[in-house]
């Protein structure tokens, strides 16, 4: 049974999700000394913002297939040495979208309400109307930094209070912008015009510090700008002088540079409102988080790509494409064992109906089976193109809607190190849709890729048939399925053959010698 470990403390909801299939077990994440023991021998792990799993983590971890974020932000996990190492990393990228969003009203609302700092000073017993008197939302601009999914949720909450909107996004097309009633300009525009500016920005090494000392000095003096998306987008000590020298009124920042953070010049200011991080911290966005990233886990155990996965490039998969996955992995294992080592350039070429649909999953599926028997490491739809870029393989996806022999084909073709091509072929069939061989470098077969698959090479001559029978008949090995393809009569021909068990070394020695076999290969396609 797969063991989930949960690090961080979720929501009743996500156990339920997960199910009854797994073994579930519990840990103090932040206890850098029981998180590395409880992680040893687990299938998954479930985090919030208190466990890192990083580096040394994860070598610990040698059963791991799946770290799971029930949140957003990633900044806790490694992925680049995730990838690496095959596990999948999930995360919840909508689960708190409206949350944040909402957050993001709520702190410019405050500032401009001066409601922090009102509160307080009343809870002091201090009746200070005048001192705080604010401003209405009314007919005033403000600027949206970011206009992804939360940016567009406060843009449309904001509009509705009857303000202008303006947007800086280089990534959303005018057009689309102004369906929504929002206008695109330049940062530099933006800052110029706003009276209020709220950031929406994912944290990367182009945004950190993006609103910086340079930036706030083209802001309006009574400018007030909300940072509820992550910490050091809005550089903090400019920020702080911009506050201190008046150049802008105001500021509501929920995250930080480095977080914790108990301790800042921002807080002496009674025109800033701060929270600690509280985007996603409501009810409904902890149990959505927790939920998806569940169901998430669910589908990893079981061998499924992910539509959440941060680290897998295969996309949303279509129900018709879904059944061609392990047919794949097949013809990658058959190909790398008729190949006899890795390639030097793939094609995997996909023909016929279920081009219509996104395909590009049938290229993982195709590369992890071809190196699952050749390397030492956990290979798996994460890893598996990195490792072709480590060993420098080239891979080209090829799709084609014409399938002249079959309602869809795919196909491996390659050269090898010595300049030789070879192609597997392989399709479905019937309702079932079961799988089928159906080619082999240029040889017409059609053959059900079963645990154990044997296939040689020899002068097509009478007689063949029979030696083969007799010495796996000797050796106690039941044939279940054979095909003879030729090139010519008298040319070359190919026996594909599935047998009931693993046929040893010795007897396949003894029949490639026997039938003078110019190649033999067997290959075991179990688990």
């Amino acid at each position: 049974m797969p063991v989930v470990l949960i690090a961080d403390e979720l929501s009743p909801a996500t156990v339920e999700a997960i199910g009854t299939e797994f073994e579930i077990r519990y840990c103090d994440g932040s206890d850098r000394a029981e998180l590395l023991s409880a992680i040893e021998d687990v299938d998954a792990i479930l985090i919030r913002s208190a466990t890192k799993i990083d580096a040394e983590a994860l070598a610990v971890a040698r059963r791991l297939k799946v770290v799971a974020r029930a949140g957003v932000g990633l900044d806790n996990v490694d992925v680049k040495t995730a990838t690496q190492a095959g596990v999948m990393v999930v995360n919840a990228p909508t689960s708190n979208i409206v949350s944040a969003a909402e957050l993001a009203v709520g702190l410019l609302i405050a500032a401009a309400r001066h409601i922090a700092p009102a509160n307080e000073a009343l809870k002091q017993g201090e009746w200070k109307r005048n001192k705080y008197t604010g401003v209405e939302l009314y007919e005033k601009t403000v600027g949206i930094v970011g206009l992804g999914r939360i940016g567009v949720l406060v843009a449309q909450r904001l509009s509705a209070f009857g303000m202008n909107v303006l947007a800086y996004d280089p990534y959303v097309q005018p057009g689309r912008a102004a369906q929504m009633g929002v206008r695109l300009v330049p940062l530099e525009s933006l800052l110029e015009q706003s009276d209020f500016i709220s950031v929406h920005l994912p944290k990367t090494p182009d945004t950190i510090g993006m609103i910086g000392d340079e930036q706030l000095h083209m802001a309006r003096p009574n400018a007030i700008i909300v940072n509820a998306a992550r910490g050091g987008i809005v550089d903090e000590n400019a920020l702080y002088s911009a506050l201190k020298e008046e150049r802008i009124a105001g500021a509501a920042i929920d995250v930080f540079a480095s977080e914790p953070c108990t301790d800042s010049p921002l807080f002496e200011l009674d025109s800033v409102v701060v929270t600690p991080h509280l985007g996603a911290s409501t009810t409904e966005a902890q149990e959505k988080a927790g939920v998806a990233v569940a169901k998430s886990v669910r589908l990893a155990l079981v061998g499924e790509l992910v539509p959440d996965a941060v680290n897998v490039q295969g996309g949303v998969i279509a129900e018709d494409v879904r059944p061609g996955i392990p047919m794949t992995e097949k013809l990658g294992r058959i190909f790398t064992a008729l190949a006899g080592g890795v390639a030097q350039q793939l094609d995997v070429e996909v023909r016929g109906e279920i081009t219509q649909y996104d395909v590009k999953v049938l290229e993982l599926a195709a590369l992890k089976g071809v190196f699952a028997d050749v390397v030492e490491e956990q290979v798996s739809y994460v890893n598996a193109p990195v490792l072709a870029a480590e060993r420098g393989l080239p891979v080209q996806l090829v799709t084609d809607p014409e399938s002249e022999d079959h309602r869809n084909l795919v196909t491996l073709r390659g050269t090898l190190p010595d300049g030789t091509q070879l192609s597997v072929s392989g399709t479905l069939i019937g309702i079932q849709q079961r799988e089928r061989l159906v080619e082999i470098n240029g040889y017409d077969i059609d053959i059900e890729p079963t645990a154990h698959l044997v296939l040689f090479r020899y002068t097509d001559r009478p007689g063949i048939v029979g030696i083969v029978g007799r010495i796996l008949g000797e050796a106690d090995i039941n044939i279940a399925g054979m095909q003879v393809s030729r090139d010519h009569m008298g040319g070359h021909a190919l026996v594909t053959m599935t047998v009931d068990s693993a046929i040893p070394a010795a007897v396949l020695a003894d029949l490639a010698s026997s039938i003078e076999a110019e190649s033999a290969c067997i290959v075991d396609l179990t688990d």
